[in-house]
């Protein structure tokens, strides 16, 4: 599969649209304002995966997690984000393609009652064939279909005939549910992109490594990357501020070593914005945008639901499932575990509609299933249910546990257990608050309300048709005072009919007040965040639903038509292909001076007496270090910041940059340049051209730290070199930051220490050797 990043070197001044986020409802925007011809970018805070770069083992999954306590001071961005909160956590996904990348991939239509409840807004419920036209093009992107018994070679699972006696002893409706999983090969999808079919493996919640999941990165993101837009990741967008002509985005490039500096935050300016970060990530940037001036309805925060979710196991059954992901162990052949969910007992139809639910059953994927065995005693011991009894029954039990401990998960016990997920309907009362900068949610006993009680009851009765022991979630308990883990977090900035109400309306337009129908002028929300009540069942197609629906308004009211046609790709997708780079960060000081646009030093002088500093703090960054050595421009790509009180009393951002590695002089091989090229931009809305050298001769005198430490500046009025020149000065590293400097090199597209190293090694090779050829060669001679 194609790499669909691009590196933040190629980041412009501005955008029609900036994208905040690629799940489910980041990806459908930046795929359709794409098709209206917009130009789009998009940021993502995790990190981009191809197939085969996903965890496939405990060690690789526990790098990934990223535990978020409300007391962070470190940005970090796993792949598996869990947030702990006060009655109810939350586990997501970040990467691109957000949750979608570690969920089940059920697409199942809401309750037509829960679309009609009075917390929706009007225009919805008044005009709910605009919902299910949404949901039909979502539907059209995301290719869901059940999974296909006994057919194309996919075996009739144990879990799923498990589900099916289940149903039969609690006379409920049994179902195959639609899943976004390919089970053919595709050379080419309906976006252009390869797609082997699904190994049954059963690793989906930690990442398929197959390609078969139909995750956004699969459909969405590939449309819109075909349709132009910019895709950056590890980007950490922290609030947005309104400017006269529209949006100005502030945010953190993640993982560079700018915070060793104490870097202030970049941004790039847009005419509209769009937030799809998630029910906490949309929630979190609108409350510290909150902070910094923008005028947002008091509902922001409120109305969080865990859309009812339970986690729970029929431990130890008389059946086997083979509920365990292989990870490692899987082949390209197809196996006996399957898609992580495949089946449904749905029990939505009961008369008071928050009494319904949904009921399916689950895989353990393949990188945590060593936990299982140790988990499943302990926890069968302290809250289990035996749901049957005898003393023949206890002696299989015993042996089948027995034997798990010794074999492992794939034998015995945890091989016999079936995983479940419900989903129902909680009161959506809970709240999200930012605390001393983190996101902090509150919602104490929550885990009490009724319903849960009955979802206890329910999970009794699947496990007791198969002679197991039910488990709850191992945190609903009187101990840990029934808190809940919920997958589906949604509210937060929720749908209503004026700001009195919620936080956006119908199509997601963000409210500009405390009450009243006024709207901020190209903000929007598309994700769970809007959705302003439970669900009752998997989520995912409501909110591509509803972000399908508001493209479509936002493009009438561009007076523009969406295109969905699905043109045939006939270009063969290709892996790409990766080389080892390099990148480090860079802090230099000094003064300039407006008065000088002639001489260096006599800018440095009049700029230092009259306290005019400059600094800056760039990232450069090399994708192919072999490249970068080898060709003779020497050419990296470069971001970050400035400060420039002369210029302007806020941070400048530096876009568009290059680097310039030992240059030669074309009239004199014995003197080099390093070379700095960027595009500057101010929060007051000018643009300057920033151009700077650093000139490495073997003058008179020992003088290599001072060469290679010292930058001659030039500022250009505008976008380019060719710009009136407005001043001149002269920057230098201090030790103490260039200490700094040498802890932020890294490696890039490495996957061991060893390439790792050798990146590393290339690039100080290059250096090193230019300074021992410039400045100690000729003592030699």
């Amino acid at each position: 599969m194609k790499k669909l990043s691009k590196p933040l070197s190629d980041l412009k001044s501005h955008y029609d649209f900036v994208v905040i986020g690629s799940g489910y409802g980041g990806s459908i925007a930046a795929s359709r304002m794409s098709r209206l011809g917009k130009s789009v970018c998009l940021f993502e805070k995790g990190k981009e995966f191809l197939p085969g770069q996903f965890p496939d083992t405990l060690a690789e999954a526990a790098k990934e997690m990223t535990l978020n306590t409300g007391k962070e001071s470190k940005e970090r961005n796993g792949l598996y984000e869990f947030t702990l909160g006060d009655g109810i956590s939350v586990l997501k996904g970040c990467g691109l393609g957000g949750t979608s990348l570690i969920n089940a991939n059920v697409s199942i239509k809401p309750d037509p009652r829960v679309m009609d409840q009075p917390e929706w807004p009007s225009a919805i419920r008044n005009d709910l064939a605009s919902f299910y036209e949404g949901l039909d093009k979502a539907w059209e992107m995301l290719k869901p279909n059940p999974y296909p018994e006994n057919q194309n070679g996919y075996p009739v699972l144990n879990k799923t005939q498990a589900m099916r006696k289940s149903a039969d002893r609690m006379a409920e409706e049994f179902r195959l549910l639609d899943i976004n999983v390919t089970f053919e090969n595709k050379e080419n999808n309906h976006v252009g992109i390869s797609q082997p079919k699904c190994t049954n493996c059963g690793d989906c919640v930690t990442g398929c490594n197959v390609g078969a999941k139909n995750t956004t990165a699969m459909n969405y993101l590939p449309d819109a990357f075909n349709y132009g837009a910019e895709i950056f990741t590890e980007i950490n967008v922290r609030y947005i501020e309104k400017t006269e002509n529209g949006w100005r985005v502030f945010f953190n490039p993640m993982h560079t070593g700018r915070e060793v500096f104490k870097a202030p935050e970049m941004f790039i300016e847009a005419d509209n914005v769009i937030l799809g970060a998630g029910s906490l990530g949309s929630t979190e940037i609108l409350l510290r945008s909150a902070q910094h001036g923008l005028s947002v309805s008091g509902f922001l925060g409120k109305r969080f639901t865990g859309n009812g979710d339970v986690l729970g196991f029929g431990y130890n059954n008389d059946v086997a499932i083979n509920g365990i992901g292989l990870g490692k162990k899987g082949t390209d052949q197809v196996a006996n575990v399957g898609p992580c969910i495949t089946s449904v007992i749905d029990m939505r139809s009961r008369a008071k509609m928050e009494d319904g639910m949904t009921l399916e059953e689950g895989t353990v994927p393949g990188p945590i299933r060593g936990l299982m065995a140790g988990m499943l005693v302990t926890t069968s011991r302290l809250f289990g249910k035996n749901t049957d009894r005898g003393w023949g029954d206890f002696f299989k039990e015993k042996v089948r546990e027995i034997t798990s401990l010794i074999r492992g998960p794939f034998y015995g016990a945890v091989n016999h257990t079936q995983i479940y997920l419900v989903m129902t309907h909680d009161d959506g009362n809970g709240e999200m608050v930012l605390e001393n900068d983190n996101l902090n949610i509150k919602w104490k006993g929550v885990g009490k309300q009724e319903i849960f009680n009955k979802v206890s009851g329910e999970l009794y009765s699947a496990t007791e048709a198969l002679g197991g022991t039910k488990i709850p979630n191992p945190t609903w308990n009187k101990q840990m005072d029934y808190d809940l883990v919920t997958v589906h977090p949604l509210g937060g900035c929720g749908m209503a009919d004026d700001a009195s109400k919620g936080v956006v309306d119908h199509k997601g337009q963000v409210f500009s007040g405390q009450s009243g129908k006024e709207l901020h002028k190209g903000l929007y929300v598309m994700d769970g965040a809007v959705i302003p009540r439970p669900v009752g069942t998997n989520p995912l197609l409501t909110i591509s639903a509803l972000a399908e629906r508001s493209c479509k308004i936002i493009a009438e009211n561009l007076e523009k038509e969406l295109d969905y046609a699905l043109k045939p790709i006939t270009e063969k997708d290709t892996a790409p292909n990766l080389k080892p780079g390099v990148q480090f960060t860079e802090s230099m000081k000094g003064f300039f001076s407006l008065e000088e646009t002639e001489d260096y030093e006599s800018g440095f002088e009049k700029g230092k007496s009259s306290n005019s500093s400059f600094e800056f703090i760039l990232t450069i960054k090399s994708q192919d270090v072999d490249s970068f050595v080898e060709v003779a421009s020497h050419e990296a790509g470069m971001f970050g910041t400035m400060l420039a009180p002369a210029l302007s009393k806020a941070p400048l951002t530096a876009v568009n940059g290059t680097f310039n590695l030992f240059i030669e002089h074309s009239n004199d091989p014995d003197r080099k340049k390093m070379l700095y090229n960027s595009l500057l931009l101010s929060q007051e809305g000018k643009k300057y051209y920033f151009k700077g050298f650093k000139e490495v001769f073997n003058d008179k005198g020992f003088d290599v730290w001072k060469d290679t430490t010292t930058l001659f500046i030039t500022l250009h009025e505008g976008e380019s070199s060719s710009g009136k020149v407005i001043g001149k000065g002269k920057l230098i590293i201090e030790p103490a930051d260039f200490a700094k400097q040498l802890t932020t090199m890294k490696a890039l597209n490495t996957s061991n220490k060893i390439e790792e190293l050798k990146a590393v090694g290339t690039f100080g090779k290059f250096f090193g050797g230019n300074v021992f050829e410039t400045y100690f060669k000729k003592l030699g001679k």
